[in-house]
């Protein structure tokens, strides 16, 4: 059996993970045919079957199935060997791929940017936002190595198999509401309009819990990700909206804030795999990053 090429290989586990041919391309910016052309050349090399068409979409061959578990194996030694490689070095440099969600690329990148640049300059940051529970995944998927998270009260974000998770601090949840209201509390804001992020975000989901238990179903008349805007909105006296402390670093809030029973808080952590946690480049980023959240 001829040797089996590793970047084939992958190509495979990635259609594993992303289900279509059309995603495997757009990941690694190659055309749809060519996806298929590296494909078809590994069965050649393999000399099984790896796909069989359903409809559209192929699916994979038990043989598939085989090659993509092993896969995932090597992916993992090869990463273990390029992080003890690069431990063996004194000088902290590459880059680092950084998923952020928005509060923290606000209120924890620029500081951390500016340290890690005084410190480690031969290092590169390249910052994304993204969804917590979809940056997780792209975490374990290898197209970030480093992912800022977070996690609400009583609801659990997800678990990747391989990823470590760090915490690296605490933010407490707050009632934004518009200056003049005079509202004291939860219940205060019950016949008000909201502003709130998408469904089937955790933030959404707690946002409406908290809601209920206190007694309501809130008025959700307007809904984005964007804490600026929600922001926005609770200025300009058209809504109210639960805001995490993060949003407000280094600068003084612009709405009155009224505590929560019980000062709920959200954690945000970190992740990495655990093939490559240890590589000089994310013992960095992580030790920077403890040190802007410590001047927030």
């Amino acid at each position: 059996m001829p040797v089996l090429d590793l970047k084939r290989l992958r190509l495979l586990r990635e259609l594993k993970i992303r289900g279509t041919i059309t995603a495997v391309a757009e990941t690694f910016s190659y055309s749809p045919s060519s996806v298929s052309q590296q494909l078809a050349l590994l069965e050649v090399e393999a000399g099984v079957p790896l796909l069989t068409k359903s409809g559209r979409r192929v699916q994979l061959t038990p043989q598939a199935e085989v090659l993509v578990a092993h896969t995932t194996q090597l992916l993992e030694r090869v990463e273990l060997m390029e992080s003890e490689l690069v431990s063996s070095l004194t000088e902290v440099r590459g880059t680092v791929r950084l998923a952020v969600f928005q509060s923290a690329a606000l209120g924890i990148i620029p500081q951390a940017l500016t340290l890690l640049a005084d410190e480690y300059p031969e290092l590169r940051v390249e910052v994304t936002q993204r969804e917590p529970e979809n940056a997780l995944f792209e975490v374990w998927a290898r197209e970030f190595d480093l992912v800022i998270a977070e996690q609400y009260p009583g609801h659990a974000a997800p678990h990747q198999p391989d990823l470590d998770r760090v915490e690296l601090c605490v933010d407490e949840l707050r009632l934004g509401v518009p200056s003049a209201r005079g509202i004291r509390s939860l219940e205060d804001a019950a016949h008000l309009p909201w502003v709130m992020e998408p469904r089937g975000t955790a933030s959404r989901h707690w946002a409406e819990q908290a809601c209920r238990r206190a007694g309501f179903e809130p008025d959700v008349r307007f809904e984005t990700a964007d804490l600026q805007a929600h922001i926005r909105f609770v200025e300009s006296g058209n809504a109210v909206a639960i805001l995490p402390d993060l949003v407000w670093s280094g600068r003084t809030p612009s709405v009155h804030l009224v505590r929560l029973d019980g000062h709920p808080t959200r954690t945000v952590f970190t992740s990495a795999r655990d093939a490559s946690k240890d590589r000089p480049t994310i013992l960095a980023c992580r030790a920077i990053l403890n040190q802007s959240v410590a001047f927030l």
